[in-house]
């Protein structure tokens, strides 16, 4: 190389980091995520659930819910017990 090739080259132009994609891209991820997260804590507050009432908590009507609730829960209980032994019951009569 002579002196004159050596003059026209230009020192490497480094660009600022915001003019890249994949900083935008790394960064999005967990700012979308901080935004989500903000987005449901204010549904969260803005919106409750609703308690709902429980009737077996009340020692007046929990002798009645009792045997409202075992009936109630029959059909699951025997899906359990037949899932767990594998024998079918007999319907009662």
């Amino acid at each position: 190389m002579n002196t004159h090739q050596l003059k026209n080259l230009s020192p490497a132009v480094t660009k600022p980091w915001w003019s890249f994609g994949m900083v935008w891209m790394v960064i999005a991820g967990p700012a979308v995520v901080v935004v989500a997260a903000f987005v449901t804590l204010y549904l969260a507050i803005a919106i409750p659930d609703p308690v709902l009432p429980t009737e077996a908590l009340n020692p007046r009507n929990a002798m009645e819910n009792k045997g409202k609730l075992e009936a109630a829960m029959a059909p699951a209980m025997q899906a359990r017990n037949h899932a767990s032994t594998g024998v079918v019951p007999a319907p009662k009569k």
